[in-house]
């Protein structure tokens, strides 16, 4: 973070200072809410939470370094009381990015945020210190510790935007008004709790309703809910994708016999070609996005190609590719799922098996609402009608969902088989696996499948799956 003074902070917060024998000392160091990030300089955020609360590791983390705590009531060691933390938390953050002066990008959609942010982010920094959201660290607390960890070097500041309402975004925006929007897609993700793709269209519209007038939209112009958009704006609109309308757009697009995409780059400032080191087709539309957002910045279309074609994976569990020993090649993508990201995996399964055995090991996709029986079967369907060699089902009912659309599919579907857990899932390959085949593993980051991967992966790990 930028360098403030206790009586600074406690200014722009609100707040009272207690057991503060120097008001003038600065806080160097970041600002944490995990006792064990603390470093000397740092401000702890001690936050009450279901099972933990922050207040308790008060004296520890000022014993680790931490110069005070930013707390709902007096701890006994140099402290910051406010009455709420997290809106205290916001306070800091929009102070900090309106005194950095940095271009803050920030982006939203329902599939492909956290990619997107990453390729964003792997870009922009080949041209300036760039200072972006680790993970998925995108909601109203993710997203002020991110800002506030920017310093007088950052450039630019890659936000990303998650909502599970209206209204959030909204409020995201409010913390850390961007000059520069990108939204991706409207897809079923958390349909079960906004009620339909129309509510979500409404939530992640908030993103460009709280543009300012010399700032820029940057929409997906294949998406016709996200294109309509531009209506809801005053900042000028840049339209991405393969769309002939699209200000930039790919041309020729094709996969490499590894399943990596390749396109021709078309900006307003010209063309160059990419050759992605990501896997899957739906990786285009996520460099285009990124594209788009580096040629608002300055950036040439050489420079964009070149950056896109050596970005790799930042965020885990995403597409992960790894290929062991003997052959097999395991692709964990298990940090989350929903039915569009679904789709794109299998298809990059698909192409990266070609000549090859293929498995797909996925679980349940959360938070469908109404919609969880005809996405579950939709997505066994897709597995046979894209050849993926044997289907494993992990879970209960939603996985026997997904096993019994494979099967009503075809005769293929005998292929298919439901597990009842990740244990079983790696018993099963471990038997069954053959040296070059691909295994896709994959659900809702609340099922945690993760497991099977991790377990593929450790040659060592023999019994029970490791609680990771």
């Amino acid at each position: 973070m930028i360098a403030l003074s206790l009586a600074e902070i406690a200014a722009v917060v609100g707040g009272q200072t207690y057991d503060i024998p120097d008001p003038a000392v600065q806080v160097t160091g970041p600002v944490v809410i995990d006792s064990r990030q603390v470093t000397d300089g740092s401000l702890f955020a001690a936050f009450v939470g279901e099972r933990v609360d922050g207040h308790d590791f008060a004296q520890a983390v000022v014993d680790a370094g931490a110069v005070a705590v930013l707390a709902s009531r007096p701890v006994g060691v140099p402290a910051i009381v406010v009455a709420d933390v997290q809106t205290a938390l916001g306070a800091l953050a929009r102070h900090v990015v309106e005194r950095l002066g940095a271009t803050l990008v920030a982006l939203t959609g329902s599939a492909g945020k956290t990619s997107t942010k990453d390729l964003i982010a792997q870009v922009l920094r080949s041209k300036a210190p760039t200072v972006f959201t680790p993970g998925s660290f995108n909601n109203e607390i993710g997203l002020p510790l991110t800002a506030l960890s920017a310093t007088e070097e950052t450039r630019f500041l890659v936000l990303e935007m998650g909502a599970r309402g209206i209204g959030h975004i909204r409020y995201l925006t409010e913390l850390t008004p961007p000059r520069i929007g990108l939204v991706l897609n409207v897809g079923t993700a958390h349909i079960g709790e906004f009620g339909g793709r129309e509510q979500i269209a409404q939530a992640k519209g908030e993103l460009v309703e709280g543009l300012p007038e010399d700032g820029a939209a940057i929409l997906n112009a294949d998406d016709p809910l996200v294109r309509a958009m531009s209506s809801r704006t005053k900042a000028r609109v840049i339209l991405f994708g393969e769309s002939d309308e699209a200000d930039v757009r790919a041309e020729n697009v094709r996969l490499t016999e590894s399943g990596q995409p390749s396109f021709s780059l078309r900006t307003p400032s010209g063309c160059s070609d990419v050759t992605m080191r990501l896997y899957g087709e739906h990786h285009v539309s996520n460099a285009l996005a990124a594209a788009a957002v580096a040629h608002e910045l300055g950036m040439s279309a050489d420079e964009i190609a070149g950056a896109l074609s050596e970005a790799g994976t930042l965020s885990r569990w995403r597409m992960e590719v790894t290929e062991r020993p003997d052959g097999v090649t395991v692709v964990n993508d298990a940090y989350n799922a929903n039915p569009e990201s679904m789709r794109a995996a299998l298809r990059a399964l698909a192409a990266m098996g070609r000549g090859r055995r293929t498995w797909a090991v996925l679980g349940q996709m959360a938070e469908l609402g109404d919609e969880a029986l005809a996405e579950h079967d939709a997505v066994g369907r897709l597995a046979v009608r894209l050849n993926v060699s044997k289907l494993v089902a992990v879970g209960g009912r939603e996985a026997s969902w997904l096993q019994l659309g494979a099967y009503n599919e075809g005769s293929w579907g005998e292929e298919s088989v439901h597990v009842s857990d990740a244990q079983a899932a790696v018993d099963l390959l471990r038997s069954e696996l053959r040296p070059g085949d691909v295994v896709l593993v994959k659900a809702s980051r609340s099922v945690g499948l993760e497991r099977v991967a991790l377990a593929l992966l450790d040659s060592g790990v023999e019994g029970e799956v490791a609680a990771r």
